[in-house]
């Protein structure tokens, strides 16, 4: 495991009982309230060195969010998906990559619109769609990628 991503964590309140934990970006599990132990909302950022630690070796499907600082419509989904990212706690990591800070990865999934959003499951790509689009849809699209693969897993 490389350093930075181990060391990066951020603080997230319990919906539950407020209590603040510290989530790391990359875990071998869902992470947990250290008070309640109800599960939290993981979301992550990750670039070019550690996107396989965070979103490719996650223990739970990922929702990687491909976006940039100076994109409008990108600002717009950004709330839509922290709220799925929520709604699904312990079912989903969402992982946010600004393309011009990951230039590798941006190459790699061939970015040609912000934001880009995709599905991962142990690395694979189930479902991938450029540009924004209401929450509402974006739930549907999110539901439709998670079972199209998970059904024999459950």
């Amino acid at each position: 495991m490389s350093a930075p991503a181990t060391a990066r964590t951020s603080i997230v309140p319990c919906a539950h009982c407020s209590k603040k934990n510290r989530v790391p970006a990359s875990a071998g599990s869902v992470p947990k309230c250290g008070n309640c132990h109800q599960r939290l909302p993981w979301i992550a950022d990750a670039g070019d060195d550690d996107f396989a630690e965070v979103a490719e070796r996650a223990p739970v499907p990922v929702l990687v969010d491909l976006w940039a600082t100076w994109c409008g419509p990108c600002r717009m989904v950004s709330p839509a998906l922290e709220r799925l990212a929520t709604e699904r706690a312990g079912e989903l990591k969402l992982v946010k990559v600004d393309v011009d800070q990951a230039p590798r990865l941006s190459q790699r999934f061939e970015v040609r619109a912000v934001p880009t959003l995709m599905v991962l499951r142990d690395g694979e790509v189930l479902a991938r769609q450029p540009g924004a689009a209401p929450e509402p849809a974006l739930r549907n699209w999110l539901d439709q990628a998670l079972q199209s693969k998970g059904a024999e897993e459950r």
